[in-house]
């Protein structure tokens, strides 16, 4: 008889959803993950929406891969691989009645997320209101705050500038110069230096604004519209690009205090009904 372990559903897979997906799935729990058709991840090493082109993608020893029918997610999770949906609208999510829901889609605002699709239903960051739309919010800004669970209330909003690291904020990201498609000229992890051409869209050049590691560079071929995040430079050189970040882990620690402190508290159980394939 197959172990039933309780279910989340995370939203997204990016490189912050991988981290949350990662912390859960360490901790026992049956991972399930939405993307939409052309994933748009920068961190690309580090995150499971890869599965989407490649049928695969391995995150610190950790697997996802895709999968086209509820059959087929319920028979990667009995091999304890994390099964990755082009699923933009998360209709697994009436299908499976998972135990868990996280909107990991770093939107900034809400999609359609709401409180009635799971027992405890976790927002990622600003765009939520712990108590209205979601069960609890956890911070996704650098700083003394980050991944710290709120049951009240929202995320630090939106401030349109990355957290600070290694003293540059702003001139770390690479931004579409234009509309079209990208062709990539550098690699996930080469040395970059200020001024070197990192990717073209179409005919433009997209340099770097800071010397350090390339750390993420969305896939080339993508199509992509002007002043969208199209890489990230990281100044500091020991920089991992194959390692789930800090701000990850510690958004993926917040998550799971909140589902372990949910459903620990006052006698409440997981769900953990035996789910058949395919239902």
């Amino acid at each position: 008889m197959a172990q039933c372990r309780p279910i989340a559903v995370i939203k997204g897979a990016g490189d912050l959803a991988t981290g949350v997906a990662y912390r859960l799935f360490k901790c026992g729990l049956d991972v399930i993950m939405t993307e939409i058709s052309r994933p748009l991840a920068v961190r690309r090493k580090v995150a499971f929406s890869e599965a989407v082109y490649d049928g695969e993608a391995t995150v610190e020893g950790v697997k996802a891969c895709l999968a086209g029918t509820v059959d087929q997610v319920f028979k990667l999770l009995e091999d304890r691989s994390i099964p990755v949906l082009v699923d933009p609208e998360a209709a697994i999510i009436k299908m499976i009645c998972p135990d868990v829901v996280v909107d990991a889609r770093m939107a900034k605002r809400n999609l359609g997320t709401a409180k009635d699709e799971a027992p405890l239903v976790i927002g990622l960051g600003p765009g939520f209101t712990a108590g209205v739309d979601v069960h609890a919010v956890v911070e996704t800004c650098r700083g003394h705050s980050l991944g710290r669970v709120i049951y009240s209330g929202s995320a630090i909003p939106d401030t349109g500038r990355p957290g600070n690291v290694g003293g540059y904020t702003v001139e770390r990201l690479l931004r579409a110069p234009a509309e079209g498609i990208i062709r990539t000229v550098k690699s996930i992890g080469d040395i970059v230096e200020k001024g070197e051409t990192v990717a073209f869209v179409n005919d433009a050049p997209v340099v770097a604004a800071i010397p350090g590691v390339l750390r993420g560079l969305i896939r080339d071929g993508i199509e992509v519209k002007k002043g969208m995040k199209i890489g990230d430079i990281d100044p500091r050189k020991d920089s991992k690009c194959d390692a789930i970040s800090d701000k990850a882990l510690a958004i993926g620690g917040g998550v799971l205090e909140a589902v372990f402190g949910y459903f620990c508290a006052d006698g409440k159980k997981w769900r953990l009904q035996c789910r058949q394939q395919g239902k």
